[in-house]
């Protein structure tokens, strides 16, 4: 009887921004709004940056992904007026009016266009909460551009600390402009921000009409009349309402471009402008700024109430200072990440003892001498090896990390150390793969595969084998920790930090293609629910058994015939160009170096098999100790890895990644050695 399969349905919308349709958003807004700290907080990993035409001012644009859709994101320098603007704040308004495509007012003009972009799909205002009245005057000139506009009204934390309570549904309903809450330093309400502008440009909604008061618009009509030639507004390109208030307030630019290309309207221009005047009690521009600065008050008052500051912090403002202040934030990573150590070091050390290890213990006493024997002992111990693998290590951690993802912890670490993972080339959403490699490579190259894709997949992928897996660090802390003391097992390890970082930027220039920014969610905080958590745990472990079991078998079956027909020799000299040559080590270390690739305590078992002794002192030098450990560290973490990497990545990615690794190990390995004997020279001497 077949299976009844569930076929789950996304709704997908009928026009995708992708590709060459990816949408452009432009952020906008005055200085110390937050609107370059939001940019950083959804930005790429790497970022384009340049200078407006003809000035120095520095814009930055990259490709952010929002949901299914990307968008070209423009960080403009800050501008408080789109009016009588300076020449660099100039060219910004040009390019949120036209883009790269000039109009025939602006041909004439040498050089390029402002930027070497098409004009911005919408534009996302930065208005600083705790300074609301003062950013509306803006928001109420862009309006009159005419474009889809949303207002990220940022700082909202430190607005409720001063007592300011915003009703952003009344403000969005008089603005006519979606508004969205936001801490763009913590990551709050980033997602909902970029998913409503791309919804305001599928429902092509553009801001309200908000005109100026009555008695400026009744002193401006005879003006607005004449405004309306069609070949006025085929020459601007801008709608009527901002050309009017541009001419109006007798902006420079515009009443430039109109005397040198329509000469004969600037004489009807003045008088109308003069005429408007004798109506008011102040010249036109200041009446002008004064009408926006009173529409801006009112609007503020209908949708704000200063009251008492919000009092009562109650634990999860706490837990945001801990996990997603800037500075903070990395205290609350480094929690965590002693958390999962406590778990790989404790916790699974206690299973392993009382699963794999029993069953080695029980099984000590079986050695075959049969070839079929062999094979047999060599299944069980795959077998065996499996259930090391699984119980200890993978499911503990895997349970641990789906919980803290479940909470909402992990999403707010990947906020944190996003900016860090920039620098490898990836994404701060990693960081729960590199935490699970801390105790098995294989759940963490399976995580990285599931939560990534494209360039940052295969490069997190790579960089994961280099990470130090519970089996790794137990060989580091038996050996340095006894031969080398505690510096020696810290300098290991700040070691695979150093060439992590290091692989990291030379994958980033095999695999050029830059990783898109990802708007991250930040959601509330919850607790576990155990049947999601174990269901999550057994999707993320359940595919890995398949995919491991047959060639870890097969591998302990091959390794073990091997050595059954008294193959070490043959193996040994083979590996002498690397064991004794580049590595300084007994040739009888190769069949050790060779078992590493089943798990890697059987390397330290059989070191001391190899070398008919458990103490190595007198047998090893400290150099050639020291050299042996950092190749054990980063060549191939263990078959289980390359069997993960083969069937999630593909055949020219695992064999590249075993290349990288064993190039890696013999290049850092043999490079410690030739310093280590020179320093051991020098101190002979």
């Amino acid at each position: 009887m077949k299976k009844a399969h569930t076929e789950i349905s996304i709704p997908i919308s009928k026009q995708l921004f992708r590709g060459e349709k990816r949408l452009r958003i432009a952020l906008i807004g005055k200085p110390n709004s937050g609107k370059s700290t939001l940019f950083r907080a959804v930005s790429a990993t790497s970022i384009q940056s340049g200078a407006l035409a003809g000035t120095d001012r520095a814009y930055e644009e990259c490709t952010v992904q929002v949901g299914l859709d990307e968008a070209s994101l423009v960080d403009l320098p800050s501008i408080s007026s789109l009016h009588h603007l300076k020449r660099e704040d100039e060219v910004a308004l040009k390019y949120l009016m036209w883009g790269d495509d000039r109009p025939m007012v602006s041909t004439h003009e040498a050089g390029g266009p402002p930027l070497p972009l098409s004009a911005p799909d919408v534009l996302i205002q930065v208005v600083d909460a705790t300074a609301l009245e003062n950013h509306l005057e803006l928001c109420l000139e862009l309006s009159m551009l005419a474009r889809p506009m949303v207002i990220a009204l940022n700082r909202m934390d430190e607005a409720q600390e001063k007592g300011l309570h915003i009703n952003t549904r009344q403000l969005s309903e008089q603005l006519g402009v979606p508004v969205v809450p936001t801490v763009a330093l913590m990551g709050h309400g980033l997602s909902k921000l970029f998913q409503t502008a791309v919804d305001a440009v599928r429902q092509r909604a553009c801001p309200l009409h908000l005109p100026a008061s009555r008695h400026i618009c009744d002193a401006l009509a005879p003006l607005s009349e004449l405004l309306r030639k069609p070949q006025l507004h085929t020459a601007f390109r801008v709608p009527h309402p901002f050309l009017l208030m541009q001419v109006a307030a007798g902006d420079p630019y515009f009443i430039e471009e109109i005397e040198q290309h329509f000469p004969e309207l600037m004489p009807h221009i003045t008088r109308l402008r003069r005429e408007a005047e004798k109506g008011l009690p102040r010249p036109l521009h200041e009446e002008l700024h004064a009408d926006r600065h009173h529409r801006s008050a009112l609007l503020f008052e209908q949708a704000t109430r200063i009251g008492a500051p919000h009092q009562g912090r109650g634990w999860a403002y706490w837990l945001d200072e801990l996990f997603l202040h800037p500075h903070w934030g990395l205290v609350g990573s480094m929690v965590v990440f002693a958390a999962v150590l406590f778990v790989v070091f404790e916790v699974s050390t206690w299973l392993d003892s009382i699963t794999a290890a029993r069953l080695i213990e029980l099984l000590e006493p079986w050695q075959p001498a049969t070839t079929w024997g062999v094979v047999g002992r060599a299944v069980t111990d795959g077998l065996i090896g499996l259930i090391g693998i699984v119980i200890p290590y993978m499911i503990p951690l895997v349970m641990l990390l789906v919980a803290l993802e479940q909470v909402g912890i992990m999403q707010r670490i990947a906020f944190v150390v996003d900016r860090g993972f920039h620098h490898i080339g990836l994404h701060g959403g990693v960081a729960v793969p590199f935490l699970l490699g801390l105790g098995c490579n294989v759940p963490a190259i399976s995580a990285a595969a599931a939560s990534s894709q494209g360039r940052e997949r295969v490069v997190a992928s790579l960089l994961i084998t280099f990470v130090p897996c519970s089996a790794r660090s137990a060989i580091i802390l038996a050996l340095a920790g006894k031969y080398l003391g505690g510096f020696g097992v810290f300098a290991i390890f700040a070691l695979t930090v150093i060439i992590i970082a290091i692989m990291g930027k030379l994958l980033t220039r095999r695999y050029p293609d830059p990783t898109p920014g990802q708007v991250q969610e930040i959601p509330p905080y919850a607790m576990p629910d155990w049947r999601p958590l174990l269901a999550s745990t057994w999707a993320r472990t359940s595919d890995i058994l398949t995919i491991v079991t047959p060639l870890l078998i097969g591998g302990s079956v091959l390794l073990a015939l091997l050595q059954h027909y008294q193959a070490d020799a043959i193996i040994n000299t083979a590996l002498t160009p690397i064991t004794a040559w580049w590595l300084g080590l007994p040739v009888v270390l190769g069949i050790p170096i060779l078992f590493g690739i089943l798990r890697k305590e059987l390397s330290l078992l059989m070191i001391f098999q190899a070398l008919g002794s458990e103490e190595l002192y007198g047998l090893l030098d400290w150099v050639q100790i020291t050299t042996f450990l950092i190749f054990l560290t980063f060549y191939v973490p263990c078959i289980s890895t390359f069997a993960v990497m083969l069937k999630l990545l593909g055949r020219r990615d695992a064999l590249f990644s075993v290349l990288l690794s064993v190039g890696a190990a013999l290049a850092v390995a043999g490079i410690v050695r030739v310093v280590m004997e020179f320093v051991q020279y020098l101190a002979f001497w």
